[in-house]
């Protein structure tokens, strides 16, 4: 089992927005329930029939720029496995705000295969602080570990602001050439916000990897972009009430993966 970013298909990555974990200011409950939570919602995913499952810590608000505490790492990590045993898709990690260290010393351990890094090859402001390029670091642990954990790089992620004025274009060219993503991700400036088409077709001509959109995509929009990236990323539209960390809805997701069927028998 592998995350495919190059199929014809195009590969279609939903998300599980977890609670609150242990750690957080937020967090109430026990484990078993957040245990219990993405099991249920991984399972409805792969029966719907994406590709692939991003686990966020999206309750964990307000976020921390590096998840230090030991009980919220741990947490994540049991989740992260209890999942992968229920499923049989590949799972990824994203740990906000921009853990990408942790999420792929979770990934080692779990048998996840890939990380969503925010700020993976480029300085940026957000209202957690600031964010530093991870990717020095990640290719170090990355080659150490000699596993292989593809990295999804955003560029220009939502919720942030880019230190000066650079380009996406200079960005992405940047980070390709001097860095290793996997993959790049496009998000408009916030949840529930779609990326520019004009934006979209920039990243297209620079990126030397596969291109993903990663906010705001929905049934009624997703056949614009569906010519524009090599895969997308959903989540707030497939949650109950199309609101972001509620648990998922299943006529919402089915909805989701019928226009995508729909797509790829035109594509063909």
């Amino acid at each position: 089992m592998s995350l495919n970013l190059t199929s014809s298909n195009k590969v279609v990555i939903s998300v599980i927005h977890l609670p609150p974990l242990p750690g957080s200011p937020g967090f109430k409950g026990a484990l078993e329930d957040l245990i219990g939570f993405g099991v249920k919602n991984a399972k409805i995913l792969e029966e719907t029939g994406f590709d692939a499952i991003i686990i966020e810590n999206f309750g964990d608000k307000p976020y921390l720029v590096r998840v230090r505490n030991p009980l919220t790492i741990a947490s994540m990590t049991v989740i992260v496995r209890e999942v992968i045993r229920s499923v049989n898709i590949p799972i990824g990690i994203n740990l906000l705000r921009n853990s990408g260290l942790e999420a792929l010393a979770i990934a080692y351990a779990t048998g996840a295969l890939f990380i969503r890094v925010n700020a993976y090859c480029q300085p940026l402001w957000s209202v957690e602080g600031f964010l530093e390029p991870l990717a020095p670091k990640i290719e170090r642990l990355r080659a150490r570990i000699v596993k292989d954990i593809k990295i999804l790089a955003d560029a220009n992620v939502k919720h942030s602001w880019p230190i000066g004025s650079p380009t996406i274009r200079y960005i992405v060219r940047e980070c390709c050439e001097r860095a290793k993503p996997d993959a790049i991700i496009v998000t408009g400036s916030r949840t529930g916000e779609a990326p520019l088409i004009e934006e979209v077709l920039e990243v297209r001509e620079e990126s030397r990897v596969p291109i993903i959109i990663g906010s705001d995509m929905t049934a009624e929009n997703l056949s614009s972009y569906w010519g524009l990236a090599d895969g997308f990323i959903v989540g707030s539209y497939i949650m109950s009430n199309g609101i972001a960390g509620n648990p998922i809805d299943s006529q919402r997701a089915e909805r989701f993966m019928k226009k995508v069927r729909e797509l790829r028998l035109i594509s063909y």
